[in-house]
């Protein structure tokens, strides 16, 4: 109740307090109606506005090179395969490269070991010529450093072999995508065979533009057909 009526009340110019909250009842209940009114027609609306979407995208897509799915597949799986080709040319490369360079530290360290046989002999030998024992402390620290190298070669090369064992998980998805694709094209053909009939398309009679109690006359004309089947032909 608002001031206004308990203001009326009071003054005696309501006289019936029941009719009154009866009223406020029939109005609250309006009210409610009227929404629920509403939110029907908005789920209209949008449900419209959905519908215009969808026939604005042109659905289903022409079937262009661009839309055809086993045409697409095809080229992923193509272009898949000659790009893991040219990856793995790449880290043959590479390994190649790393098993030189590690055949050449294998001769570089021969000879280190013989200077480090020769330095050790003459010491012995001279021990007071210095420079014998520090050249034999230079060549002995080489060794080290060379080993390294080799150990560093060796890891890289492990580390290649593992990538190239990662890479043949291409070749088995893209044996997975042509099983895909062999299937989509059993399931084509099985429906073709489905919709084969026992007359030529070219002898059947012409099918009727317009037949009473259509209610449109916007009808496909005989080109607009033939380039719908067209675009729907076999691939």
């Amino acid at each position: 109740m608002t001031q206004e009526e308990l203001d009326a009340l009071m003054s005696g110019e309501i006289d019936d307090l029941d009719g009154l909250e009866d009223e406020e009842v029939v109005e609250e209940q309006s009210s409610d109606e009227t929404t629920s009114e509403e939110v029907e027609e908005n789920a209209e609306v949008e449900k419209d506005d959905i519908v215009h979407d969808i026939l604005e995208e042109k659905l289903p897509y022409p079937a262009t090179d661009e839309n055809k799915m086993v045409h697409q597949l095809d080229d992923v799986t193509k272009e898949s395969e000659e790009k893991a080709s040219e990856i793995f040319d790449i880290i043959e490369g590479i390994s190649s490269d790393l098993m030189e360079k590690e055949e050449s530290l294998e001769k570089i360290l021969e000879v280190i070991q013989s200077n480090i046989e020769l330095f050790q002999t003459l010491s012995a030998k001279f021990p007071d010529v210095a420079v014998f024992q520090t050249q034999l402390e230079k060549n002995e620290a080489v060794v080290n450093d060379v080993n390294e190298t080799i150990e560093a070669l060796q890891n890289s090369g492990d580390s290649i072999m593992n990538v190239m064992d990662i890479m043949q998980y291409q070749d088995i998805h893209r044996q997975k995508i042509e099983r895909v694709i062999n299937v989509m094209r059993a399931l084509s053909k099985y429906m073709n065979t489905l919709f084969e009939g026992k007359i030529d398309d070219e002898k059947r009679v012409s099918s009727a533009k317009h037949i009473a109690g259509d209610t449109t006359d916007d009808l496909a004309s005989t080109d607009d057909i033939e380039a719908l089947l067209e675009q729907f032909g076999g691939q």
